[in-house]
């Protein structure tokens, strides 16, 4: 089968490799019909380089149809459509069943200490085949693969594998009291949908920032108030504009919806970019004793946030040496939520609104689709942020 396959910093090919099969008995195998593009994606195109081996299969947001199953996947049945949630989870252990996929304890990958493993995602979370393919192998599919009914084009349900999870998480763990206020910080595939999911569920006034003009307009037409970076002098003015937006105080949450590779942070970035070009087991090492993350957005989010409010953080960070500013914290009483999103946990709240009147407005939310031959294409104009590209799906 073809497949999107890393072989090094910003080298990403379609190659022939070989087809997945059943393995275990809680094994599924589906033919991919649409897989997208993620942000954090992009971290393992450049920054997290030295968790990367030659040869891994990218993605992790795919949908498709049940080719096989295994003997002990109920529910489950060849030639049903499904969406598979990027985590891999078995439904059942104590983490399961509290609602935390990612930290399932039966696919947990303990030998690095992390969570839940992941399709396509390094091998801190087990290298698992990815989805950017034209099959995919699904572990644990006895309860990972959310059916999903015949007929509508796969753009109105393909975002449950990652983006409309990983948006809701943000937003509920952004604790938005009432009628209250939000602001979110980057506004790519995340922090898009996740003003869209403010505004269903209730956000009175709701601020999307960032720098880039088709994100900020697109945020616009959605009824956010938008605010381009570029146009402040200092973080200190964008503060007080935010705060005259929002009664004095700045909002009540915010989103940091942008993660390790904001913009600016120089020094951080020489740092990362540094780290790249050593032996890939040294670089691997130092990263997770000594590794650094571009804070911008992070600061500015403790910045902006009204005192007593709460900062959810849905954007991916590594750092392992990174300082936060615990003064401001404790003084103005923040509370911190944050974690890679737990799908099968908002699922279900999620689907009913996938077959009503598309409230969420996930039909046209997909501005590239393209074959997954020009997914070599398609990492570099995704990272330059080029042609509008806000969200890329593939066609295998």
């Amino acid at each position: 089968m073809r497949a999107t396959v890393w072989h090094g910093k910003r080298d990403v090919r379609v190659d022939n490799v070989p087809d997945p099969s059943v393995q275990e008995p809680t094994d599924a195998v589906i033919r991919v019909t649409s897989s997208g593009l993620c942000g954090s994606d992009l971290h393992l195109y450049e920054v997290l380089t030295p968790f990367m081996t030659a040869g891994d299969i990218l993605g992790h947001e795919p949908m498709g149809i049940v080719e096989e199953v295994g003997p002990a996947v109920g529910g489950l049945a060849v030639g049903d459509r499904v969406v598979v949630p990027f985590q891999i989870a078995c439904g059942t252990c104590w983490m399961c069943r509290r609602g935390l996929p990612t930290q399932c304890e039966t696919t947990q990958v303990t030998e690095h200490g992390m969570g839940a493993r992941l399709f396509g995602y390094t091998k801190l979370y087990g290298a698992v085949p990815g989805a950017q393919a034209e099959y995919l192998r699904v572990p644990q599919a006895q309860f990972g693969p959310i059916k999903v009914p015949e007929g509508p084009p796969d753009d109105r349900f393909v975002y449950l594998s990652d983006v409309l999870p990983t948006a809701w998480q943000a937003v509920k763990y952004a604790d938005v009291p009432a009628g209250g206020s939000l602001a979110v910080l980057g506004l790519g595939p995340i922090g898009a949908m996740a003003c869209r999911v403010a505004h269903h569920l209730g956000a009175e006034t709701v601020i999307g920032i960032d720098r880039v003009p088709e994100r900020l307009a697109r945020a616009k037409q959605d009824g956010t108030i938008v605010l381009d970076l570029d146009s402040f002098d200092s973080a200190a003015e964008l503060t007080d504009t935010v705060r005259q937006l929002t009664d004095g105080r700045g909002p009540d949450s915010v989103v940091d919806a942008v993660g390790t590779e904001a913009h600016g942070s120089p020094v951080a970035k020489a740092v990362q970019s540094a780290a790249a070009l050593l032996p890939q087991e040294w670089a691997a090492k130092l990263t997770q004793t000594a590794g650094v993350d571009r804070l911008g957005a992070l600061h500015l989010a403790i910045g902006l946030v009204r005192r007593g409010g709460t900062v959810s953080i849905s954007g991916v960070y590594g750092g392992a040496a990174d300082t936060l500013p615990m003064l401001t914290l404790f003084d103005k009483q923040l509370t911190l939520r944050m974690g890679q999103a737990n799908v099968r946990r908002w699922s279900d709240d999620i689907l009913p609104l996938l077959t009503d009147d598309d409230p969420l407005g996930v039909d046209d939310f997909a501005t590239h689709h393209l074959p997954l031959d020009r997914a070599p294409d398609a990492y570099r104009m995704f990272q330059k942020k080029e042609d509008g590209a806000i969200k890329i799906l593939f066609t295998p």
